[in-house]
């Protein structure tokens, strides 16, 4: 596999993600482990079922213990964070902060063997930082006090994912198919913080059914193994940089479905993101055939 596939194979995790918000609030009000308990033991089964033929795919799951500490940690990690960051916060402001992985990453690259950080890099991952804060900007609502652990909790978890997806490429030689068991251990603890911590609320139409499932094979299933995939084997800094088109298409399909409303904002950081992508794809874009 060339580095360019293995980009563009990367690039459909952001489109996955991107569907994660409108599939959510299609699932109606299960409680965030709850949900995360049930796409992640669905995404791991997406795994498990791509080993039918293959025998050796279950050697996979004989890893270091560094290894399922670097994978598992960076599923579960980052989304309890992530949603203890939405349970004390503003949704805008814990976004925002959310989302200043992408720029991390591009950033953390440099370190990795091989690796050099060039100066387009630099400004596509700035240009797309600046257009998510300015499509945050017009949701913004001001924080008390008491949202202050979850800022910290959003803050600490894009640190998380940062550092998960570029300590992936340290461990290139780990096959992709470890990552199924990755995802039912983050389903396990999700299960575990879900009876420790909420509810549990069943969904109550075959619609909500359908999209917990959709879920749990797409963005919360299929698309880590496809980020797995770029981050082991394509350019990290392009695919970090287009990261920051995830919360820019989420919104386009919110805004599809009836869920959120257009506005000036949104084509403005639509053509800040889009520039700064392209920017940090320069050399792949323009690569001489």
């Amino acid at each position: 596999m060339t580095p360019r596939t293995a980009t563009l194979i990367g690039l459909t995790a952001i489109l996955m993600w991107s569907l994660l918000s409108v599939m959510t609030v299609a699932t109606g009000k299960i409680p965030a482990f709850q949900l995360a308990a049930m796409t992640f033991a669905i995404g791991g089964l997406v795994g498990l079922l791509t080993w039918i033929g293959r025998r050796e795919a279950a050697n996979s799951l004989r890893q270091p213990l560094v290894v399922w500490v670097v994978g598992v940690g960076g599923l579960f990690g980052y989304h309890a964070l992530y949603f203890l960051a939405l349970r004390f916060a503003p949704p805008a402001e814990a976004g925002l902060l959310n989302y200043l992985w992408p720029l991390l990453i591009v950033l953390f690259s440099s370190f990795l063997p091989g690796e050099r950080l060039f100066l387009h890099h630099i400004i596509g991952a700035v240009l797309g930082l600046v257009g998510t804060v300015l499509l945050f900007a017009g949701n913004s609502s001001g924080f008390a006090p008491g949202a202050v652990p979850g800022l910290v909790a959003a803050f600490i978890a894009a640190f998380v994912w940062a550092s998960y997806s570029v300590l992936s490429r340290r461990l290139k030689t780990v096959p992709t198919d470890a990552v199924a068991g990755f995802c039912l251990a983050t389903a396990a603890l999700a299960a575990l913080m879900h009876a420790a911590l909420e509810t549990t609320v069943w969904p109550e139409t075959t619609l909500q059914w359908l999209s917990v499932v959709a879920l749990g094979i797409g963005p919360v299933g299929a698309a880590f193994y496809s980020w797995d995939i770029g981050m082991k084997r394509g350019d990290i800094r392009v695919l970090g940089a287009a990261s920051y088109a995830t919360p820019l298409l989420s919104t386009g399909f919110l805004i599809a479905a009836g869920f959120a409303k257009a506005s000036a904002n949104i084509a403005i950081a639509a053509i800040l993101i889009a520039g700064g992508g392209l920017i940090a794809a320069k050399d792949m874009v323009l690569r001489k055939r």
